[in-house]
């Protein structure tokens, strides 16, 4: 009995020792980024928005990510034109998104579509797979070769501003597959030049996915609990990242390019 006790004191003072010391690594990651947005009236820049009368285009529509762009892009009524490119047609039952155009293309021939991406003032590439869903060859193929070439054909077709989703700790030189090649692309879509470039670096997004990612998923399940005691910590609701996005549209460009990493992405995104 006393051996059983004394096993239990044991573990519980391990587990004790353990969340505290998660909690500091959490504490130092909340902090390790110090960005602070100033409040915005964000009805009345998207007022001034509309009467600019712009177009956009979105790839991905039909992730996670994208499709709630396009939701809150809809409902905010911000463009005039909002055109769909993808490698298939969406289906919608709500009539407000009747008057959205759809522009089917093979991303393996990209370059045979470039009026697909002509006379578009803004685009946002939501565009991503996973190793484990495509393999190696095919998760470069999709997250560098076709954003790229869709960002290429955004500048020649007239795209002024940019919004590139990509990932925290996108760097080209890492040793990771998966942020070497996101910062590989950030790299290269920003030397084509565009008058405004937007690139979101989130952490974990929380989202129930449809598409059955399990590694994310379990992340999800651990990140959850302290995501609403460290938001930005290793985690950010993807509502947070869909309405940076927006909120960022409406504003002043302040830099040619401008990257924002999770705490920004969050503070932007809960402006109003």
């Amino acid at each position: 009995m006393n051996i059983f006790l004394g096993n239990c004191g044991k573990a519980c003072s391990f587990l004790t020792v353990f969340v505290v010391a998660l909690a500091a690594v959490f504490q130092y990651l909340e902090n390790s980024e110090t960005d602070e947005i100033p409040r915005m009236d964000l009805h009345a820049m998207a007022e001034k928005y509309r009467q600019k009368n712009r177009t956009c285009f979105i790839l991905g529509a039909s992730g996670e990510s994208g499709k709630m762009l396009l939701k809150e892009l809809v409902e905010r009524k911000l463009f005039s034109k909002i055109t769909l490119i993808g490698r298939r047609l969406l289906t919608f039952e709500d009539k407000t998104y009747e008057n959205l155009e759809q522009k089917v293309v093979d991303f393996e021939k990209l370059e045979e579509y470039e009026e697909a991406f002509r006379g578009h003032d803004v685009g946002y590439c939501c565009l991503g797979t996973t190793k484990a869903k495509a393999g190696a060859e095919g998760f470069v193929r999709v997250d560098h070769d076709y954003v790229l070439k869709a960002a290429e054909l955004a500048k020649a077709g007239g795209c002024s501003h940019f919004h590139l989703e990509s990932s925290k700790g996108a760097d080209k030189t890492s040793s990771f597959l998966y942020l070497k090649t996101k910062g590989q692309v950030e790299a290269e879509v920003e030397e084509l030049g565009f008058e405004r470039l937007s690139i979101y670096r989130p952490a974990v997004l929380l989202v129930d996915r449809q598409e059955s990612r399990p590694a994310e998923w379990m992340a999800r399940k651990f990140l959850g609990p302290f995501s609403s005691v460290f938001p930005t910590a290793m985690s950010i609701p993807l509502t947070s990242v869909v309405r940076a996005m927006v909120a960022n549209t409406l504003k002043d460009a302040e830099n040619k390019v401008e990257i924002l990493e999770n705490k920004s992405i969050y503070n932007l995104g809960k402006t109003e």
